[in-house]
């Protein structure tokens, strides 16, 4: 007794079979299958995701900044390359130090890079940006509700760190350590991070940062940084 055809094999003769009584009648029925892929505007197109995720990053990156610098747009050349690493490959994209005198621009330079990674709607976009002496602060015996321990994994694990003003306390046995812990923490595992600091550049493009947070932070720093000074007149008089 032969076998039973199915359905996929009965369709060009039911299709063919369909096509004739249409026909007869004057109408016509597109052969071949119907393309229904998803459009750019559809769930399930590449581009439609990547547009929700620019919007869900756009919005932690609005959250996480300050009022003054939501126009933030990075400028610089070597800022926004830097930004574009950490879009290709953040975990090749080291820390960038942004040096330079008060009110230069490094701070908008580096809200703008981290605007700049949210557009480009990376898979995970989240943020943390905090002043240096708020971060110590938070990292002190009872700075924190959830403890030093917590506070130090969580600002080691966050996927972008901003550190405002690294640099402007003296340096304590607290202040190194903490530093050094926390930086240590996203150095093992090559999670981006930017610093900012009113230390001048040397002649030979480097930082001198040992007085402000130690040897064994500035050895750290020194194989990994992207060290851009950031140079001009005081823009904060414009608003005085």
């Amino acid at each position: 007794m032969p076998e039973p055809t199915t359905l996929a094999e009965n369709q060009p003769k039911i299709m063919a079979r369909l096509q004739e009584v249409l026909a007869a009648r004057g109408l016509d029925l597109p052969a071949g299958p119907i393309d229904d892929a998803p459009t750019p505007d559809e769930p399930g197109h590449p581009e439609y995701h990547r547009r929700q995720r620019i919007t869900v990053a756009l919005s932690r990156w609005e959250t996480a900044t300050p009022y003054r610098y939501q126009q933030a747009t990075a400028t610089h050349p070597q800022v926004t390359a830097w930004a574009d690493r950490v879009v290709a490959d953040p975990r090749t994209a080291g820390i960038l130090l942004l040096t330079g005198p008060f009110g230069t621009g490094k701070t908008h330079q580096a809200y703008g890079a981290l605007h700049r990674i949210a557009q480009a709607g990376v898979k995970r976009f989240e943020m943390v940006a905090m002043t240096s002496p708020d971060m110590y602060g938070l990292l002190r015996p009872g700075g924190s509700e959830h403890g030093v321990e917590h506070e130090i994994k969580r600002l080691g694990k966050i996927p972008l760190l901003l550190i405002d003003d690294l640099g402007t306390e003296k340096i304590s046995e607290f202040t190194e350590e903490a530093t050094y812990r926390l930086l240590n923490e996203r150095y093992n595992e090559c999670r981006p991070l930017i610093i900012t600091t009113n230390l001048p550049a040397r002649a030979d493009g480097q930082v001198d940062l040992v007085d402000k947070l130690g040897e064994r932070i500035v050895s750290r720093l020194a194989q990994i940084a992207t060290i851009v000074p950031i140079e001009g007149a005081d823009r904060r008089r414009d608003y005085r």
